[in-house]
């Protein structure tokens, strides 16, 4: 089977470059049709990526933002010449969807991450731009964003969403049902040591911007008066840090891959006080045998096991949370954990478990296509 490959943007290594990652080692021949690419970053299917101007365009401009080209990539992407193949697979964050219209008869499969959040929230749109030019810039590339998903959707063959909160925003927004394939997790890389020691520490870790909500476990570590580690760093860093003044929190900024495993080992549990699309940080934590302290809402609904792997909590309001993350953070005991239950659950989200899942969906789509 031929497959030609859609994706974003390639500026940095993330969740969704994982994705795309495995979808390039499924099928190892296949083109990866990329609208905007940063030279520096390697992965590693960069040898058969096909970009065009709008890499050139951000090379010109040093690569310090690509967010003035994202309104020309629904355009890039209805161009594409994908060639004589049985299948396109798109991963779609807010854009790629729109080469859709470029696929013509060939079945087209599409793995969402989200459809575009901060398009369609204008909660979280407000809490991304805080200056007037920014919420101005924000509020027509939200438009351009929907108007893109509204016109592509009804086209798609098939549709794979991240976690069940996905697909519920896939009905919500776009009227189609999406079958749930969660994200692969390196826990051959994350595994437990069974010489590393626990220690009395919460770790955080991620980026720090508003909505993976960093402020919640802040101010319920201070206010539990319990230690907790901030592994990452991000445009609020510096808010972070204030909240923090008067408690046990330490900020270690970006760390290394080894240095994050190493503190997923020893941590008394990962936390994670936002709504995320799935969340691979809590599986990671799980493929070292460390429990979770999680928001009971989204993503982690799917891969946390309440009482097994970890543990959710729940508010009506963020005082409520906060107050409920401290009384948490104090009675929870990493003991009543069992580390080998825990790593079991995390090696569902194996690469290979997700290639194969994949594989399925887009061999039943093609199949289905040849069958009309």
């Amino acid at each position: 089977m031929t497959v030609a490959i859609v994706h974003e943007r390639l500026t940095e290594i993330a969740g969704s470059e994982h994705v795309v990652t495995e979808f390039a080692r499924q099928w190892p021949d296949a083109a990866v049709h990329i609208p905007i690419v940063d030279s520096r970053v390697e992965a590693a299917f960069t040898e058969r990526v096909r970009t065009g101007p709008l890499s050139s365009a951000y090379r010109a401009a040093r690569h310090r933002t690509y967010a003035p080209l994202l309104p020309l990539v629904p355009s890039w992407m209805k161009r594409r010449d994908f060639g004589a193949v049985d299948a396109v697979l798109i991963s779609h964050h807010a854009f790629a969807a729109a080469a859709v219209h470029a696929a013509g008869d060939i079945p087209t499969v599409v793995y969402v991450h989200s459809p575009a959040r901060w398009a369609w929230d204008k909660e979280m749109r407000r809490e991304e731009a805080s200056s007037l030019p920014g919420r101005l810039a924000l509020n027509a590339l939200s438009g351009l964003a929907i108007a893109t998903e509204r016109a592509a959707a009804p086209k798609i063959t098939a549709i794979v969403a991240n976690s069940t909160t996905v697909a519920q925003r896939v009905k919500d927004h776009w009227r189609r049902d999406a079958q749930v394939v969660h994200p692969p997790v390196n826990i051959d890389f994350y595994r437990p040591d069974a010489a590393a020691t626990r220690d009395d520490y919460y770790l955080l870790a991620g980026r720090l911007v508003a909505y993976k909500r960093p402020d919640v476990a802040i101010r319920a570590a201070v206010q539990a008066g319990v230690k907790l580690v901030v592994a990452g760093d991000g445009r609020d860093a510096a808010k972070c840090r204030k909240l923090a003044e008067g408690g046990d929190v330490t900020f270690t900024g970006r760390v290394s891959n080894d240095e994050f495993r190493d503190l997923y080992r020893r941590a008394k549990a990962m936390v994670m006080p936002g709504e995320e699309d799935f969340g691979i940080t809590p599986v990671e934590a799980m493929a070292c045998g460390t429990p979770v302290i999680a928001l009971g809402v989204g993503g982690a609904l799917d891969s946390v096991v309440e009482g097994e792997t970890g543990t959710f909590v729940t508010g009506r309001d963020d005082v409520e949370i906060v107050h409920n993350f401290a009384e948490t953070f104090t009675t929870f005991d990493p003991g009543r954990y069992d580390p080998a239950a825990i790593r079991r659950r995390a090696e569902e989200f194996s690469p290979e478990a997700f290639r194969a899942r994949i594989a399925d969906v887009v061999a039943q789509t093609t199949a289905q296509g040849r069958a009309r």
